[in-house]
Formats: structure tokens, sequence, C-alpha cells
């Protein structure tokens, strides 16, 4: 099955608590953008992120409000900050990183809260019943083209406000793999089942074939190279 890509950028989730600390008391957050998720958007607002090392600017926030502030940043982002946030999947912060938040109006400082969005994918209830998806299954992700690649473990979180199915990675995967929104990838379900070799094949052309058999190659060599190595220290050693 193909399905469209997302990419997120660094941004942020704020408690209603903490949005008034930032930008003053009573203050509304201003939708820009409608997200691929209906009832999500981009705000106009901005704020700033600090670690122990360093600051990001102009970070975006994702409304409405939350029950508590998280923010996502990628692995590039952490080295600016002098942070080192674990990978999770959102709303799970529990021993996440700290992180301090600057606003126009104040400052909010978070003992844990920032982390590494996990890479998943947004499925319908139609889709994930085709497919055999449950809630939080593992899928794999072929991505085809020039950098193509396998995103592996792969979180299937499956709502019932899902208008269509779509797999969020962050800037740095899709950097990687020279992906960009809306582009499509190939999915696979692995949960409890071994994928036919048949299966693979068939998502790659081919002179991606070419390449996986050349890597092969090169994998078969070097092994065999290093068990004729073996072979000759066996018979030194046997020679005393």
């Amino acid at each position: 099955m193909h399905i469209a890509v997302g990419v997120s950028a660094r941004h942020l989730h704020l408690s209603d608590e903490h949005l008034e600390i930032l930008f003053g008391q009573g203050y509304h957050l201003t939708p820009k953008r409608r997200l691929s998720i209906p009832t999500q958007y981009v705000c106009e607002e901005r704020v700033s992120i600090r670690g122990a090392r360093g600051v990001i600017h102009n970070v975006a926030i994702i409304g409405p409000t939350r029950a508590r502030t998280q923010v996502e940043v990628t692995r590039t982002d952490a080295v600016t900050l002098g942070a080192t946030p674990p990978i999770r999947l959102s709303g799970d912060l529990e021993g996440s990183a700290p992180v301090t938040i600057t606003g126009p109006k104040g400052q909010v400082e978070l003992p844990e809260g920032l982390i590494v969005a996990m890479r998943h994918i947004h499925m319908t209830e139609k889709d994930a019943d085709e497919l055999g998806f449950s809630h939080k299954d593992y899928a794999m992700v072929i991505v085809p083209g020039p950098r193509s690649l396998v995103f592996d473990h792969v979180v299937v979180r499956v709502a019932r406000e899902h208008t269509h199915t779509e797999l969020h990675i962050d800037t740095d995967e899709a950097n990687t793999a020279s992906l960009s929104n809306d582009e499509k990838v190939n999915l696979l379900r692995i949960n409890d089942k071994k994928i036919r070799l048949e299966q693979l094949i068939a998502m790659f052309d081919e002179r991606q074939l070419k390449q996986v058999e050349a890597c092969i190659a090169d994998i078969v060599a070097e092994e065999r190279r290093k068990v004729a190595e073996m072979e000759d220290m066996l018979a030194l050693l046997r020679k005393g």
C-alpha cells in the first residue's frame, strides 16, 4: 500500500497554564494553518527554547492547548540545545529531558517535556481494518528513490479523527531519505508474521535491486575474507 509522508519540524504543544505564563493572562492561540490531522493547527505565535548549551528561536506552536506542555525536536536540534531527549511517542513524557521555553510575557522551565518524536503512522480505522493493523502495532515502510531505505519499527496510531493514513517523520529522517511532504512510500505489515522475500523484492525497481545485489555480494566477499584469515591463523596455530 502506498501512503503519504508528513514531515514535522521542531514544534511544541502548550498547556493552558503555560500559555498564559508565556503570552499573558487570558491569551488565546491564533490559528494560522490546519494540519493533516484536522483537529490540529499551526499557530501564528512563536517562542524560543533553551537547553544547557544553546537556544533555538522562532519555534512553532501547535494548537489547541493540551493537558501537558511538550516540546518535540530532532537529534540535530538536541545537539544545538546541548540536550539528550529520549525518542518517545507524543504524550510519553515521564523521565524526558528538561527545557526552558521563553515567550513575550514570561518563561517556563520544564523539568521534563523535551522529546524526539518516534516515527509513526496516523492510520484511519478503515485502513487499519482492511490491512489488519491495531493501535500501537508496528509496521515497516519502504522508501523508493535514489536514497531508498527502510524505516523499521514504525508505530501505528489508529484514531477515528484521522482522515487519511500518513507516515510522520521528523526533518532529520526526511533529509536522510530525501523525502518531502505528500510524497509516497510503501507500507508493509510486520506484526507477528515474517515478510516474504517476494514482497520486499516487489517494492524495488531494477536499479535498486542491482544495488541490493551488489551490497550482498560485498558482504559475502568480506565474510569469506574473514573466514580465510581465520583458517590461516588456525593453520599457524597447529604448526605451533
